[in-house]
């Protein structure tokens, strides 16, 4: 090992000072080379820099891109994506009235390495269409997949198990993260709200005010939540929510 005593380096000719290949320069112990000098900032806005256990280097940190599927299709994978995130939940049931709700779909996530992937497709679950009036079946919601990877069913509408009785909620299934979704409200009150999804609740409760108003509102709710009860018995519950698939991509 050399040593070097000096107040001042400058270089023989140009700016810069080289250290040979192969060879360290020791500050106060700490040792520096070519691996451990951090790469240019230059260009690499809105990147963290992190060791990859050889050298540093910029990265994204967090999802680089989001691809969402509010209706079947197919997901391609990005160049450069290796990982993503995949969030399924399914359809919602459908309300009916006098405080009968439906349930939310479940809801899934999954951690998936796709670097040897090209295409999934998705399934996206259709919330009810069956929003009914008191004592009827509000329907069921469908479940929404990522290809075979991970899936979540759809909620039960209100009646459609017992009588008088809100909605089931549907579970995800084959993710590393499956929970249910939140149930309907049965014959209690007046009215009911329809189960909360993952993303939320279903539409507004509306007083006999605006009797109307939960079921032209149906639609002003969170993916696969459950359809709102109608005010009373004379007014009609609202459907349920269609389900989504959302994939964070990850380089």
């Amino acid at each position: 090992m050399s040593n070097v005593y000096t107040n001042e380096l400058d270089a023989a000719s140009g700016q810069s000072i080289l250290i040979a290949e192969g060879y360290n320069l020791s500050l106060g112990g700490t040792i520096l080379n070519s691996s451990s000098i951090p790469p240019d900032p230059v260009g690499q806005d809105g990147k963290y820099l992190v060791s990859n256990n050889t050298d540093a280097e910029f990265k994204h940190i967090g999802p680089n891109s989001i691809q969402t599927f509010f209706s079947s299709g197919t997901w391609s994978r990005p160049e450069g994506i290796n990982r993503i995130i995949v969030r399924v939940v399914g359809g919602g049931g459908g309300g009916s009235g006098h405080s009968e709700s439906g349930a939310a779909g479940g809801y899934a996530e999954e951690v998936i390495d796709v670097r040897g992937v090209s295409s999934v497709y998705c399934t996206v679950g259709s919330g009810s269409g069956s929003g009914t009036y008191y004592s009827g079946n509000g329907g069921g919601g469908s479940t929404s997949s990522f290809g075979n990877y991970c899936s979540a069913s759809g909620g039960l509408g209100a009646n459609q198990s017992y009588q008088h009785c809100g909605g089931l909620g549907g579970v995800g299934s084959g993710g590393n993260l499956n929970v249910y979704g939140g149930g309907g409200i049965g014959h209690m009150n007046y009215m009911g709200h329809g189960g909360g999804s993952f993303f939320g609740c279903g539409t507004m409760s509306a007083h006999g005010n605006w009797s109307q108003g939960t079921r032209s509102n149906q639609l002003k709710a969170a993916r696969g939540a459950g359809g709102t009860s109608g005010y009373q018995r004379s007014y009609q519950g609202a459907n349920g929510m269609a389900g989504a698939v959302i994939i964070m991509e990850f380089v």
